[in-house]
């Protein structure tokens, strides 16, 4: 165990120090405010304020984890080695940066919080971040941080035996529309065929009619090929199914086509399966109850796992609606359009609401890869090489793997060409140095 001195001790610092010290670290961790207990602990311990008390392990604080609410905070972020470090500390803290206050900083996702310009669907764009303003969004800095952290308590410690930590995957399948061309509705398919002739896209209108037809598979229906990739793995697969209604932003078939429900359930008996918000949805807890409720009904079993549609979360209350529906995991947190860490740590945690200053039950898993992301890069060899990259930084700290693919990810249509093998890449990442 570790143990924490401090002048204080605040939700903000319990929270970030559990997030470094036991779950990225694995050591568990305990504070205290008396110095009599802290001096007469015999284990590891470490005192975190504004001065050492003696000759201790000492990292000078910085004021934001003793702080509530939020404001325009100055961070001036500086190389460290082979990465980057904010929040400055002094000469004899035994660390250049409070990496407490910096990690709570990104996942807390504090600077969400502030006045920022969104994107076109109403998002926090990756552009607006620190980490992309300073170069540092394709490293998992938190766990870095914590490394190193972990290397000057072996220096300090060095009869202390480190519980050991093991590299993850979890592989999503996103499932927006379940088919392109089957179960879509009269007035849709005539909407199609009439769309395709206008464009004169007469090769997708010949297998619009040979799908119709049965006489060809559907573009989307990918899911014997996603089945047969579950087999070879001991991987699990999280597949999140859209049943939302159809609209602008949301075109999949109707929750009330058997053949979909049959599909949902199908999956769900050789994968984890949960719920993909509507677009429509996200900020109305009412529809988000609704479409809830329906998945429940569909797969006869009490769903506590969801994403939100286009990776879309306005904090706090995307996550505050969450809490309600008792929703305990979320995948939504990451960019679409940038591969990265969004909260800058490849370790799930909680969220922490900073408008109440509690940390709550609903756990993040931050995406780290997206498909459409990839797409950025020309050659399949670029792609790869930009993958491996990515999964190599997450190793190195033995942390968790999330990637984002769709089911039409896996479909003949030319711009997904070499995909399946680069998922393939993540389920065989093990092999990877």
């Amino acid at each position: 165990m570790l143990l924490v001195y401090t002048h204080k001790i605040t939700p903000r610092l319990t929270y970030v120090f559990k997030h470094i010290v036991k779950r990225i670290l694995g050591i568990p961790v305990e504070f205290t405010t008396t110095i009599e207990a802290f001096i007469a602990h015999n284990g590891l311990k470490l005192s975190y304020t504004k001065q050492p008390l003696s000759n201790e392990l000492f990292i000078r604080s910085n004021e934001l984890l003793f702080e509530v609410g939020f404001s325009d905070v100055e961070i001036n972020v500086q190389k460290w080695d082979d990465t980057v470090g904010f929040f400055v500390t002094s000469e004899r803290s035994h660390l250049p940066y409070d990496i407490f206050a910096a990690s709570f900083y990104l996942i807390s996702r504090y600077e969400e919080y502030l006045p920022h310009v969104k994107d076109d669907y109403g998002r926090y764009s990756a552009t607006e971040s620190l980490a992309f303003k300073n170069n540092f969004l394709n490293q998992p800095v938190v766990d870095i941080w914590a490394y190193k952290f972990k290397s000057i308590l072996h220096v300090r410690f060095p009869e202390f035996e480190f519980p050991s930590q093991t590299f993850k995957v979890i592989p999503l399948i996103d499932v927006p529309m379940a088919y392109l061309f089957k179960n879509k509705g009269m007035i849709r398919t005539i909407g199609g065929v009439l769309n395709d002739v206008y464009k004169l896209n007469f090769k997708q209108l010949s297998r619009r009619i040979m799908v119709m037809l049965k006489i060809k598979r559907d573009n989307y229906d990918t899911f014997d090929t996603l089945k047969e990739l579950q087999k070879q793995t001991e991987i699990s697969f999280l597949f999140l199914f859209l049943i939302g209604k159809f609209s602008s932003y949301d075109k999949n078939i109707s929750i009330n086509k058997s053949e979909f429900r049959s599909l949902i359930k199908s999956v769900g008996d050789y994968s984890r399966i949960g719920l993909k918000f509507s677009f429509a949805s996200i900020d109305h807890l009412e529809i988000m109850k609704e479409e809830k409720n329906k998945f429940n009904m569909v797969t006869n079993r009490k769903t506590n796992v969801s994403r939100n549609s286009y990776s879309k979360v306005n904090l706090p209350q995307a996550y505050r609606n969450l809490l309600e529906l008792d929703i305990e995991e979320d995948y939504t947190m990451g960019y679409v359009n940038y591969l990265g860490f969004r909260a800058g740590t490849c370790t799930p945690f909680y969220f922490y609401d900073l408008d109440y200053e509690i940390e709550t039950p609903l756990k993040i898993y931050g995406y780290h890869c997206n498909d459409y992301a990839l797409l950025k890069h020309k050659s399949l060899l670029d792609k790869t090489e930009t993958l491996n990259k990515l999964i190599t930084s997450i190793k190195n700290v033995n942390g968790t793997f999330i990637s984002v693919f769709h089911n039409y990810t896996f479909s003949d249509d030319l711009r997904w060409d070499g995909f399946e093998s680069l998922f393939k890449i993540i389920l065989n990442t093990n092999n990877h140095a």
